[in-house]
């Protein structure tokens, strides 16, 4: 069998991927059920007044990312649910001369038959099976409510890209104001990548620093820390 089309447990990419696309193919689906039930709102962080405009800014922003952070883990959880009741997002294509290849797209289908019109039946019987596991998966995703928490991810994801540009953008006029854009900065990028990689432990010791010194210079006020 042909290796060509192979990197897929789920779909042929990642499921992020693969279900992604289809959510723009199919223009979203309603909400429905409880897919965000229990998401953590923004106005649950203790509304605590801050004499520095950048520490109130960090405070939507960690309330925010701490919301997109328990979306992503939602829809995780949404992924795989759709993926005990759905095959995969692909077919077997077997040309005349009996070699096979699992393929995920019509694209996929076109790289292989290119203009051989001994393959027309074949072409045919790829579409009609991608088409109809396709149909099934917007079916399960749809009643599994997969649809609204890959929207509501995509939306928490981008309030938290914009507070991060609006702190970045609020001068800071305390220690507490820096300690903030740094810990913004180390969750924002650290989460994603190695967390003992360059620059994520030189900004995680520069804001520890900052808070030690910061604490010993105001023992009793605020300090963000994202404890990452």
């Amino acid at each position: 069998m042909a290796d060509s089309d192979h990197s897929m447990s789920f779909g042929c990419v990642t499921r992020r991927l693969a279900l992604g696309g289809l959510l723009v193919a199919t223009g979203g689906r309603a909400f429905g059920g409880d897919a965000l039930a229990g998401a953590p709102a923004a106005s649950d962080v203790a509304p605590d007044p801050a004499p520095d405009p950048a520490v109130a800014v960090w405070r939507d922003w960690n309330a925010a990312y701490e919301q997109a952070m328990w979306l992503c883990d939602r829809l995780q959880e949404l992924e795989a649910a759709v993926a005990e009741r759905v095959d995969g997002l692909w077919t077997v294509v077997s040309s005349p001369d009996g070699e096979e290849t699992i393929v995920c797209s019509m694209a996929a289908v076109d790289r292989i038959i290119g203009e051989r019109t001994d393959m027309a039946e074949i072409r045919a019987r790829a579409e009609a099976e991608l088409d109809a596991r396709q149909a099934h998966f917007e079916v399960v995703a749809t009643e599994i409510g997969y649809f609204e928490g890959l929207r509501a991810e995509q939306a928490g994801f981008a309030r938290v890209a914009a507070l991060l540009e609006a702190l970045s953008g609020t001068p800071a006029n305390s220690l507490a104001g820096v300690v903030g854009k740094l810990d913004a900065v180390l969750r924002n990028g650290a989460d994603w990548e190695d967390r003992s990689a360059f620059p994520w432990p030189q900004i995680r010791s520069a804001r520890e620093d900052l808070m030690r010194i910061g604490h010993q210079l105001t023992p009793h006020a605020f300090f963000p820390d994202g404890k990452r």
